[in-house]
């Protein structure tokens, strides 16, 4: 089994991730979207913090605070994937 040195391991560049993609004003409303989302169901009690639970956009848009469902993690967070790793329908 080959390891990798030190120097060989390049460190991680979240400053470049954040500015690349978290940072960008789409992945901000995005982001906000999912937060009020989660909010939106909080008020109804069907979460809490620390619960286990994830809000689940089941049109798949996180745009779309209309239709949510509320999911483990372990299922909301991974769906079957085709031979090229695309969605299966």
């Amino acid at each position: 089994m080959l390891s990798k040195s030190e120097d060989e391991v390049m460190a991680r560049n979240y400053r470049k991730e954040y500015d690349n993609y978290q940072g960008t004003e789409e992945q901000k409303k995005r982001r906000a979207s999912r937060n009020a989302a989660r909010k939106i169901m909080a008020e109804k009690g069907k979460v809490k913090k620390g619960d286990g639970k994830d809000v689940d956009h089941t049109t798949g848009n996180p745009m779309n605070n209309k239709k949510l469902a509320i999911k483990p993690k372990s299922v909301n967070r991974s769906f079957p994937r085709t031979s090229s790793a695309r969605k299966k329908v």
